[in-house]
């Protein structure tokens, strides 16, 4: 078993064994227990009671974070020439169409989201064995395929992130960074976490959030009680 440092000893020793924190709670002790030397992200891990290998009780959506997640959002919009402009002119960091899907086909995928139109979809298909398996394939549901170009880029960069859950029932995403005052932290976990809410399955039984977890990159985690989100 891998021997705690000084700094993880610590952190823990800040986190009380089996206590539940509110929200604003858990988002005020992230600066105490994160000792990174950079500006580390906010994550939240929600276990959820369903079973995602059934359709009716697979959980994905979009949420926008009302104070963004803190990060450089890298955007690839893959239209025609026709919308380029309007890319551009939303805050696209790349812009085009054959010259990125040739790109991807060799790899390339150093973007955080590719946002494009019906139109041109037929082409980025061939690109699924690429973007599938990197989160990063389009899809109407989550807003990234659309005519709206504009509108759609303008969303992302604003904070607006699509999740979905994974094979063992948790929903993993980011709320921000430590450097965040504590109540935007809370007011983004929130946020999310009603989304999600909102998005319980009729098919799921039994309880449907069944663990909350609030952590910076490297630390402990810090479990919410999920019965107090609005605190």
């Amino acid at each position: 078993m891998a021997r705690l440092t000084k700094n993880q000893k610590t952190a823990l020793d800040k986190i009380e064994p089996g206590k539940q924190y509110s929200l604003s709670e858990a988002s005020k002790m992230l600066k105490d227990v994160t000792f990174t030397k950079f500006d580390a992200s906010v994550d939240i891990d929600v276990r959820l009671g369903v079973d995602p290998r059934k359709a009716n009780q697979m959980v994905r959506g979009v949420v926008t974070l009302p104070h963004g997640t803190g990060k450089q959002t890298r955007v690839l919009v893959l239209c025609t020439p026709d919308k380029e402009d309007e890319a551009k002119e939303a805050g696209a960091d790349y812009v085009g169409l054959d010259d990125y899907i040739d790109k991807i086909s060799k790899g390339w995928t150093d973007i955080d989201v590719i946002i494009t139109m019906p139109p041109v979809m037929a082409k980025i298909g061939k690109l699924g064995r690429v973007l599938g398996p990197r989160g990063l394939m389009p899809n109407p549901k989550s807003g990234t395929v659309t005519m709206e170009i504009g509108k759609a880029v303008t969303e992302v960069k604003a904070g607006k992130i699509d999740f979905k859950v994974d094979r063992y029932g948790i929903v993993h995403t980011t709320v921000g960074k430590v450097s965040f005052e504590p109540e935007k932290i809370a007011e983004n976990a929130r946020e999310f976490l009603q989304t999600i809410i909102k998005l319980k399955p009729t098919a799921a039984k039994g309880t449907y959030i069944k663990s909350v977890y609030l952590s910076s990159t490297m630390s402990p985690g810090i479990r919410i009680d999920a019965k107090a989100l609005d605190e």
